[in-house]
């Protein structure tokens, strides 16, 4: 069916179910009231579940379509490993709690109507309880885990939690695995109330003691392509190592400015160089940004492939790129003394950090020197004598940049932007992938230097294209909730802070002022988490709705077109625009692609994300895994009503389980937000320094548990 033909016929139903007159009915009833011939009632049935899927109408257990009750509600099942879960609504802050006896059937990721039932007290209020009528679509139907055998058939083991059942593998449908084998099972029957799931294994990822197989799996799980496909790699066959001359045609030629990049010193995929100087009382800076967008065509093999992707993935023991090496490590990489392409944004700014002018151009540029962070840091922050020596010529460049830097942040957080600095680490593995170190990582002053030069080139983007008022790609971080900031605001006051709202809006100049009061103190790292966590998370979109995070009225991603999918697309865009404009053919065209390229690479993102902190939380529970029995000194940067959180200087974290607190029975009191012993009177508050001994690890929930360790005087004894 076309699409025309299907919203029109939606529309006509919609008019129907909807209307006072109308009663629920099946799909063979309400053909037979619509004369629909025989040859045509499979059409109306697909009309009727797209109108269920998008939550626009319900269909009961007998099969009856109806409008949507008030009561009756599509969301997403979240699972729980205990076998009871959570319904989320999309736009809905309070999801629902669905009983183990009431899921019937329901896996983690499911679509799913839920029907409201008389809710349950929970602590002082009442939270919404429901039941599954409907499973509208299932989630993935591949799902990692472990094999098992068994005599006569195998089951796996699902290592997400949230999956709380096993998955039955009948005899002949396990590709030979054994136990201890990882593997990907497609699931062809999700089972019910009585039954588990059923499937089949297609592929074995490796043992789970094998080297790497840990890693993998977790990739395999978030669904994040590896291998790039045939017509791929020949496409990238045809694409040579250097540029040609025929290629600088047209462009503005800068190879003789003073140009370096500046990035970490493992980084290989270099997409950004930085020129700057000074003329008079202006700043001439430029950013220069490789130019992938002249080898990955738009529709090619390259650009499909790309998109699938949206993003590059830095995992702790490789990088999943999304485009192939020979690409972003070569001739898209802005290599020490060699001729690339890129797309330059130059921005003239005041003294007062203003950019007062810009010129947005197709360049051909030659990096001087590769330096790295450290190198930098060395020649402006410790004023090495070694480093200044043997970067000579560049050291006035990197004395001006940390002028600029300062001015640029200093307008950054007048204006009110937000800097959330989370401690984060490096992990280091050996040549099997073991981790044999990790230590804290510092954003040092050369970090924070190319952090605000290409957020004034986002920044100048943006506003650019914005008023040239054509298809774009943005960069939105929406403004938090206000019951979130409400709640926030209840929870602050209790360690004696405010926070101004408005209106019910608020400012994010009040939650930097925030950030800025509890910085060094004990709170710091729940507070900061908690903020963090009550904002929204940012997304790519079509429509400019401005960076609340960064108080900025227009933002878009123009710096890393090697590792996202936003910045490409937008290159193409601006690469179609310095030649002449974009027609209305073209438009159009952007117009309509827009929004799904948006709305899919903020998936990518956070699909990318979430790997990223499953194997970071997986290599830190191993490293710890080596030091069962050892003491280390931590701090409380959490409590609940489980345990309490201790953080080691290295940012490991682990809990300490009430149960393994054994010289007294422990409370968790909500309002002090301390965990108190009810005969001693002990207590443990966020922020307080504690020695605690590694108790054990799981690798597959990727925890850590800790006990205490007592001195003499605190334990009581003599």
């Amino acid at each position: 069916m076309e699409k025309e033909k299907i919203e029109e016929r939606k529309k006509i139903l919609l008019d129907i179910i909807g209307s006072n007159e109308y009663t629920p009915m099946k799909a063979k009833e309400l053909a037979i009231l619509l004369n629909v011939p025989k040859e045509n009632r499979e059409e109306l049935v697909f009309v009727l579940n797209e109108l269920v899927a998008e939550g626009k109408i319900g269909v009961s257990k007998k099969g009856k379509y109806d409008k949507l009750s008030n009561n009756l509600i599509k969301g997403s099942f979240e699972g729980n490993a205990r076998g009871f879960g959570f319904v989320t609504i999309e736009g809905e802050d309070e999801d629902i709690f669905i009983p183990e006896s009431k899921t019937h059937g329901a896996v983690h990721g499911d679509t799913v109507q839920v029907a409201l039932r008389p809710s349950r007290k929970s602590g002082d209020g009442k939270r919404r309880e429901g039941e599954i009528i409907r499973i509208i679509a299932h989630a993935d139907t591949d799902i990692v885990g472990m094999y098992q055998k068994a005599k006569n058939f195998g089951f796996v083991i699902a290592d997400n939690q949230k999956f709380s059942s096993d998955i039955y593998i009948p005899n002949g449908k396990s590709m030979g695995a054994i136990t201890g084998h990882k593997v990907v099972v497609k699931i062809t029957d999700f089972g019910s109330d009585e039954k588990k799931p059923e499937g089949e294994i297609i592929e074995i990822i490796g043992h789970i003691n094998d080297p790497g197989t840990d890693i993998l799996s977790i990739v395999k799980a978030n669904g994040i392509p590896m291998e790039f496909p045939e017509d791929v790699l020949k496409q990238v066959e045809d694409i040579p190592d250097e540029i040609d001359s025929k290629d600088m045609a047209g462009r503005m030629d800068i190879r003789d400015w003073q140009t370096v990049t500046m990035d970490g010193e493992d980084a290989k995929d270099l997409d950004d160089a930085i020129t700057l100087k000074k003329e008079k009382d202006k700043y001439i800076l430029g950013v220069h940004i490789a130019d992938v967008s002249h080898y990955v065509k738009e529709n090619s093999p390259l650009d499909k492939e790309a998109l699938k992707r949206g993003t590059s993935v830095y995992l702790v023991d490789r990088v999943i790129p999304m485009i192939p090496h020979k690409l972003s490590n070569g001739i898209c990489s802005l290599n020490q003394g060699c001729d690339r392409l890129a797309l330059s944004c130059i921005m003239e700014i005041d003294n007062t950090g203003k950019v007062i002018g810009h010129k947005i151009a197709e360049t051909v540029i030659n990096v001087d020197r590769r330096m790295s962070y450290t190198s930098v840091k060395k020649i402006v922050v410790d004023e090495d004598a070694d480093e200044i020596k043997e970067y000579e010529e560049l050291v006035p460049m990197f004395k001006l940049m940390e002028e600029l830097s300062s001015i640029i942040r200093k307008r950054r957080t007048q204006r009110g932007s937000i800097d959330f600095d989370f401690p984060e680490s490096k992990i280091y593995l050996d040549a099997k992938g073991v981790p044999v170190d990790i230590l804290p990582y510092d954003r040092n002053a050369a970090t924070k230097f190319i952090e605000d030069f290409m957020l004034a080139a986002n920044e100048t983007i943006a506003e650019d294209y914005f008023w040239q008022e054509i298809p774009f790609l943005y960069r939105c971080h929406d403004k938090p909730d206000s019951e979130k900031m409400i709640k926030l605001g209840l929870f602050i006051s209790n360690f004696g802070y405010g926070m101004k709202t408005g209106d019910y809006e608020i400012h994010p100049k009040e939650i930097q002022k925030l950030l800025s009061r509890i910085d060094g103190t004990p709170e710091e790292a729940l507070i900061s988490r908690l903020t963090l966590r009550s904002m929204k998370q940012a997304k790519y979109q079509s429509v400019c709705s401005g960076h609340f995070g960064l108080a900025a009225q227009y933002y878009c991603h123009f710096t890393s077109p090697i590792r996202r999918y936003p910045d490409l697309q937008i290159h193409r865009i601006i690469k179609e625009s310095l030649h002449g404009g974009l027609g209305e053919k073209r438009i159009k065209h952007y117009t309509s692609i827009l929004p799904e390229i948006g709305d899919h690479t903020s998936h990518t993102e956070r699909r990318a994300d979430e790997a990223e902190r499953e194997t970071e939380k997986l290599k830190k529970a191993e490293y710890m895994g080596k030091h069962i029995g050892e003491e280390f000194e931590g701090v409380v940067s959490g409590i609940t009503n489980y345990g309490i959180y201790v953080e080691l200087p290295n940012t490991i974290e682990g809990m300490v389980h009430v149960t393994a607190l054994t010289d007294d029975y422990y409370y968790y009191d909500e309002e002090k937000y301390e965990m108190i012993g009810e005969a001693t009177g002990r207590s443990y508050k966020l922020g307080q320094k504690l020695k605690i001994r590694v108790l054990s690890i799981d690798k597959l929930k990727r925890t850590i548990d800790f006990e205490l360790v007592y001195d003499d005087e605190e334990s009581g004894k003599e």
